[in-house]
């Protein structure tokens, strides 16, 4: 009789549907994830003109800049290539972005382009991936709210020079960042930032393609 109520038991066990157990793993979570897996990997900074390879170029993983803490998250996490993306958008709309104005540039450069802050806001605005931006001076905390893990913010350090990097953690009330200012790949609190500008806000990738 004990077996018979057991084996019912089971059977219904087996026709019930099933819940998972994790819920799903959103893009954000995994660009937060790629990113810290850069710390203590990248251990140095160097904002040199370097000649790399197209596509999916990179220089050595223990240097790079702030942009490489986004780009390389972005290629090992979601298999997107920036250095490409941003490449072929330059080569749709060379006149948007400040390459030309603030460097000089004459065409695109698939080294260095994607590499430069300036120019990943253009596309990330250009990709429907801006959420906020603003050119009037404001605490680099101070992004508005939500602000969600995975999501990529820009600062003017010293209200001069662009940075970004990427939130990796919102709970207990603390937002923190991973980003390289000149240490390689680090994780701090957001509120860090405070004295510097906050400069925009987005989620990226969005659903829409570029704008021609």
């Amino acid at each position: 009789m004990q077996r018979r109520i057991f084996l019912i038991g089971l059977s219904a066990f087996s026709m019930a549907p099933l819940t998972p157990v994790y819920a799903a793993v959103s893009n954000g979570q995994r660009l937060a994830s790629a990113a810290r897996a850069q710390i203590g990997v990248t251990t140095g900074y160097d904002p040199r003109w370097t000649h790399i390879s197209y596509p999916n170029g990179d220089v050595p993983r223990s240097t790079g800049v702030c942009a490489d803490v986004v780009i390389r998250a972005a290629r090992d996490a979601l298999g997107l290539d920036l250095q490409k993306l941003v490449h072929e958008d330059m080569l749709r709309a060379f006149d948007v972005y400040p390459a030309h104005r603030v460097w000089g540039s004459k065409v695109p450069d698939t080294n260095i382009d994607h590499r430069r802050v300036l120019n990943l806001q253009t596309y990330w605005q250009r990709a429907n991936a801006q959420l906020w931006k603003t050119s009037k001076p404001t605490p680099g905390d101070a992004f508005p709210k939500p602000l969600e893990v995975g999501d990529i913010v820009t600062w003017l350090l010293d209200a001069r020079l662009p940075h970004v990097g990427i939130i990796v953690a919102t709970n207990n009330q603390q937002v923190r960042v991973v980003h390289n200012i000149g240490n390689g790949a680090e994780e701090t609190p957001l509120t860090t930032f405070h004295a510097h500008r906050a400069v925009g806000h987005y989620r990226w990738p969005a659903e829409l393609p570029p704008r021609v």
